[in-house]
């Protein structure tokens, strides 16, 4: 099924498969307006709602999906189904991050600098890294691969029945500061269910972490069309052996790509998480 690379997000957002949209651009293939077009005949056709199924033994409760359950399920099964995943880990010396991190809260108190947390610069890195390995930046679509100037970065919030991505638009340009500013926004209003239809839609990869959660590390499911998801893990302590070969404490965080096999390969997935370990741990380059 050929459609182009706006269709297919589309699609997924308003859960229309695109097997069953006849196409009406060039050689069949299926657009925007085709989709939208197949959501509205699709919601005028829906049938009336039906009672809830009655609770079957064993069961204390049955609880209906949500709209946004539903979209959640039916994406994670279009991207696992169609979509080839495979993952790479990496470690990363957080030690440098923490110390950046309380020299910015000592040195600007009462500032927006004191409010820059950790994954503030995982999300700078994240950007920066996309940059130096734009090939990273892309994603699948039909026989070709879309690479995208823009780095537009999909930040997954927790909200109370599901899970949306605010996405800041060309994040490329955003210095630590306001990508931590536009993060924070875009989160809040997220969890008050406050955001515009076209803040949580797009996106050229997405960030997710479940650090504060005390996860150490996980595999994220590729929200498609993108090309790649990045989960972040805690921060650990763990010994280490310092350049005097004595063992001290460290601190180690866990970072994980889930990548689409089709745009991304191992050896690119690994040049991507190189550059981000190197900004990661020289966090100094993320000032700039």
């Amino acid at each position: 099924m050929k459609a182009s690379p706006v269709a297919r997000r589309v699609a997924a957002e308003l859960g229309v498969d695109l097997s069953s949209v006849k196409g009406t651009g060039p050689e069949g293939r299926v657009t925007e307006t085709d989709v939208r077009a197949a959501a509205k005949s699709k919601k005028a056709a829906a049938p009336a709602p039906s009672v809830p199924a009655a609770v079957k033994a064993g069961e204390s409760a049955r609880i209906q999906l949500s709209g946004m359950r539903k979209i959640i399920a039916q994406r994670l099964v279009e991207s696992l189904g169609p979509v080839p995943h495979f993952y790479l880990t990496i470690d990363v010396n957080a030690g440098p991050l923490m110390e950046a991190r309380e020299e910015l809260k000592s040195a600007g108190e009462n500032t927006d600098a004191a409010n820059i947390t950790v994954n503030d610069f995982v999300l700078k890195a994240a950007v920066m890294a996309a940059v130096k390995v734009p090939r990273a930046n892309a994603s699948f679509d039909g026989d070709a691969i879309a690479q995208y100037a823009d780095v537009d970065l999909g930040i997954a919030v927790a909200i109370e029945d599901g899970l949306l991505t605010p996405v800041i638009r060309a994040a490329q340009n955003k210095s630590l500061r306001e990508i931590s500013a536009l993060a924070k926004d875009l989160a809040h209003r997220a969890r008050n269910k406050r955001m515009k239809p076209e803040e949580f839609q797009g996106g050229t990869f997405t960030v997710s972490n479940l650090g504060g959660m005390g996860i150490d590390s996980f595999s994220a499911v590729i929200n498609p069309p993108q090309g790649f998801i990045l989960a972040v893990g805690k921060i650990t302590k763990v010994p280490v052996i310092d350049d005097c070969d004595q063992i001290v404490v460290g601190h180690r965080m866990s970072l994980t790509m889930s990548c689409d096999h089709r745009v991304i390969d191992g050896a690119l997935g690994a040049e991507y998480l190189k550059e981000l370990r190197h900004l990661l741990e020289n966090p100094a380059l993320l000032l700039v």
